[in-house]
């Protein structure tokens, strides 16, 4: 069993990752990215009206509002990947792996606007909440009539966000608290994971809440911080770019192999944080109430933009203009909260451990989610929602405690191949995602706000939130 997991999380995961899922992502983000003829670039304006439509709308959605749904996959994204991760990129990949996670974000954002989109066209409604749910598993299901397929994926998902993701964030909280203050793990742990309990045990509606009250105020405190680094160190930033670029692109780097190591880990902590074209986040988006499926496509395509090309570039100017991952340091949080100390105080390890707290915890409640919303998929039997339940709140408590190089490692090759399985499917497809983008910009075009109907598609199948009814409801909301 150790040779298999040695072998899956070394030889198996650099193929994977050097060369399957590099050549997929950019590859499949490109023809996206020419097919809604650059869609993430184009409407950047139109997406964020919606996210503020959304914001001013939320207190009046009986279910998940559109900007709820936005917090929920940011609280998923916004975590130990904006923070740990990008400063292990940077440690081990070099400078260069930050342009390698900004073009990953730039290209799979495309990757993000038809997933989500395909996961609002094929949402369903659940009976007992009268809440949407839906995500890579139901459009397979649906669309390709590849329930296996849908099944695979669940699992998938279930195991490395719900299970392993999960374990990863409890132990970079209990990281972060032991070196700012000295905390004992194993309280710190029991706290994480009572309060765990009581979100995920009170439904989609509070961790929905819980994620609008959160994430926006945590991401604003980090970017003003370092906007405040950023301002104070001004004149470095021509040589930061400059340290980016060159060891992205350098001679010196692709004869030594480090254009490769930073091509590898910029893409998989890319992938990691905002998770673009993996298959997590329609989860999220299949839940908002919305009158169009393509605005929560735009909107869940800003999320991409809001977690690697601001907050990880947050993290990643902190680390660079500080100097400090020159140093020998390998963990990736205590990186982060030098870098921070050095340019801010010591204070600064205290305000990390605390923002830590905020963007980890999110993504427990988020990554949760994720798996809440496959475990339905699989079965309707409530007893299979209450055991992954208590799963959950046991990896949060054994993550808080364990070593977790292994986890890591075999969550990265989870990652991946649920990132292979989802790519095939919304490449297979994309032409539904094209054809609503092509309907929603005729109604913008006659003034109208757009609503979706299942005609509006000639030739759509299996779609059940859609209909008549459910189209003469969504007008009133309109």
């Amino acid at each position: 069993m150790k040779e298999v997991i040695n072998w899956l999380t070394t030889d198996f995961s650099n193929f994977l990752w050097s060369y399957v899922l590099i050549i997929m992502l950019i590859g499949i983000g490109l023809y996206f990215t020419f097919r809604t003829k650059f869609v993430q670039f184009r409407m950047i304006g139109e997406m964020f009206r919606l996210l503020g439509e959304g914001a001013a709308s939320s207190s009046e959605k009986k279910g998940v509002s559109s900007f709820q749904a936005f917090c929920i996959s940011t609280a998923s994204r916004v975590g130990t990947g904006n923070l740990a991760g990008v400063a292990l990129a940077i440690t081990v990949g070099g400078p260069g792996s930050v342009f390698w996670m900004w073009l990953i974000a730039l290209i799979g954002s495309a990757s993000a606007f038809v997933e989500a989109t395909l996961a609002q066209i094929y949402k369903v409604r659940d009976k007992d909440t009268n809440i949407f749910r839906g995500g890579p598993a139901y459009y397979m299901e649906k669309a390709l009539k590849a329930r296996w397929m849908g099944v695979l994926f669940a699992i998938i998902i279930t195991i490395t966000f719900g299970l392993a993701f999960n374990s990863v964030q409890a132990n970079t909280i209990t990281s972060a608290f032991n070196n700012a203050f000295g905390f004992d793990p194993v309280w710190t742990g029991l706290i994480i994971t009572a309060v765990t309990a009581v979100i995920i045990f009170g439904g989609i509606k509070r961790i929905a809440k819980f994620a609008e009250w959160v994430v926006p105020p945590m991401a604003g405190m980090y970017i003003l911080i370092a906007i405040y680094i950023v301002a104070k160190n001004f004149g470095e930033l021509p040589t930061v770019f400059s340290l980016i670029f060159s060891n992205a692109f350098g001679l010196n780097e692709a004869v030594g192999g480090g254009l490769g190591a930073a091509m590898m880990y910029g893409i998989k902590r890319g992938l990691f944080s905002n998770e673009a074209g993996m298959g997590s986040a329609p989860n999220a988006a299949a839940t908002a109430d919305v009158s169009h499926p393509v605005k929560q496509g735009l909107i869940q395509a800003l999320g991409v933009f809001v977690d690697t090309l601001v907050i990880c570039s947050c993290t990643a100017f902190i680390i660079l203009l500080s100097g400090v991952y020159k140093s020998s340091e390998s963990d990736g949080i205590i990186l982060t909260q030098s870098a921070l100390s050095s340019e801010m105080g010591s204070w600064a390890t205290i305000f990390v451990a605390i923002i830590i707290l905020l963007f980890a915890f999110s993504s427990i409640v988020g990554n949760y989610y994720y798996g809440e919303s496959n475990i339905e998929f699989i079965s309707k039997n409530k007893t299979w929602l209450v055991i992954y339940r208590i799963a959950v709140i046991g990896m949060v408590m054994f993550g808080s405690l364990a070593q977790l190089a292994t986890v890591w490692s075999l969550a990265d090759v989870f990652m991946g191949i649920m990132a292979i399985i989802n790519l095939i499917a919304i490449v297979l497809l994309g032409k539904i995602a094209f054809a609503a983008l092509g309907d929603y910009m005729k109604q913008k075009k006659a003034g109208r706000n757009p609503v979706f109907h299942v005609s509006n598609i000639p030739g759509l199948k299996n779609v059940e939130c859609w209909g008549a009814d459910e189209k003469q409801s969504l007008k009133k909301d309109a």
